[in-house]
C-alpha cells in the first residue's frame, strides 16, 4: 500500500515541555518495535498524522510489549519480558520513559489494560497452565481473579463506563471469541460465536469493540461489533493478516497492525476510519510494528 502524500509531509510526533507526548492536541500512538537487527522490542510513540517515532525505552536484553496509555495521557502501562523468554510482569513510566515503576504481584502477567478512571488495571495472568484475567490498582493492590475457567483468557479491555471488560477465551481446541464480563457480579456474557477465531478486542468510547478475526479467507481482518453482540460488520479485506486494533479517542478510525502471510515479513502500522475507508499506511521502515494504543 501507498500512503497519502499527506503522511509523508505530516510533522514528527510533538513533545511537551514535560515530556510528554501529544502535545498541542495531538493524540499519540504508542507501539512495540523490533527489527532484524534489535530483535528484542522496545516502545516508541508516532503521531498518528505520521512522521519519525519517537523511541521511549532502551532495553537491549529485556523486552517492553503491549502498552497501554493512562487515561491522562501521562503514563504507560506495558508488560516487560526478562531473559530466556520469561514475563517479568506489567510496569508503568511516564510518557517518554522515566520512573518506572514495577506494578507488585503481576510476575508472569500480560496484557495490561489501563481503566477508564485511571485508578486500575487490568491483566491477564498465569493459573496454572492457562491465564486468567485480574484487576488491581495501579499500585498491585485490591488484586481480584475475575474468571475462573480452563480455557485462556486474554487481552481484557473496559468499557467506557469501566463496569465491563470484554477480553478475547481461547479453548483447547485452537478457537477463540470474544467474551464480556461485568466487574459488580462477575456475570460472563458471550458477544461473538463459538466456533470463532477472534482476537485482540478494543473498546471504543463509542461504545462499540474491535477485534480481529482469522475467518473463511484464512487471513485475519478487522471487525467491528456492539457489546451486546449485534450489529457485526467487517472493515478490512486484504489477502493479508489485520491485528491488535485500537480506537482513535473519537471512535472515527482504528489503529492496526498489517502484515504478510509470513512471519519474517514486516509488519507495519495502519489506519482505517471505522467504516473501511481512508486506509493509511503510518510506519514504513523494515520492522515490526506491534500492539498499537492510541492516547485517549
Amino acid at each position: 500500500m501507498v500512503a497519502s502524500a499527506a503522511l509523508a509531509m505530516a510533522a514528527p510526533l510533538t513533545l511537551g515541555a514535560a515530556g510528554d507526548a501529544g502535545a498541542a492536541g495531538d493524540h499519540p500512538i504508542v507501539f512495540a518495535r523490533y527489527t532484524a537487527a534489535a530483535p528484542v522490542e522496545d516502545l516508541y510513540a508516532v503521531s498518528a498524522g505520521g512522521g519519525a517515532p519517537v523511541k521511549l525505552t532502551h532495553t537491549s536484553t529485556v523486552s517492553d510489549v503491549m502498552p497501554s496509555w493512562s487515561p491522562d495521557g501521562k503514563r504507560v502501562a506495558f508488560a516487560r519480558y526478562g531473559s530466556g523468554g520469561a514475563i517479568d510482569g506489567i510496569w508503568t513510566m511516564k510518557t517518554m520513559g522515566g520512573e518506572l515503576k514495577a506494578v507488585p504481584g503481576t510476575k508472569g502477567a500480560s496484557d495490561p489494560a489501563w481503566s477508564p478512571d485511571g485508578k486500575r488495571i487490568a491483566y491477564a495472568k498465569p493459573v496454572g497452565t492457562q491465564r486468567e484475567i485480574y484487576v488491581s490498582g495501579i499500585d498491585g493492590t485490591s488484586s481480584t481473579r475475575l474468571t475462573h475457567t480452563t480455557a485462556d483468557d486474554l487481552h481484557p479491555t473496559w468499557s467506557p463506563d469501566g463496569k465491563y471488560l470484554a477480553f478475547n477465551r481461547a479453548d483447547a481446541g485452537g478457537h477463540s471469541r470474544v467474551m464480556r464480563i461485568r466487574l459488580s457480579t462477575l456475570a460472563q456474557t458471550a458477544v461473538t460465536a463459538p466456533g470463532s477465531h477472534d482476537w485482540t478486542p478494543d473498546w471504543s468510547h463509542s461504545d462499540r469493540i474491535a477485534f480481529s478475526r482469522v475467518d473463511s479467507s484464512g487471513f485475519a481482518h478487522l471487525y467491528v461489533i456492539r457489546p451486546d453482540g449485534s450489529g457485526l460488520h467487517r472493515i478490512t479485506a486484504a489477502r493479508l493478516n489485520d491485528k491488535n486494533p485500537s480506537w482513535s479517542p473519537d471512535g472515527s478510525r482504528l489503529v492496526f497492525t498489517r502484515g504478510g502471510a509470513d512471519d519474517g515479513d514486516p509488519e507495519h502500522l495502519y489506519l482505517v476510519r471505522a467504516d473501511g475507508t481512508g486506509l493509511t499506511q503510518l510506519t514504513k521502515t523494515d520492522s515490526h510494528d506491534l500492539e498499537a494504543d492510541w492516547r485517549p
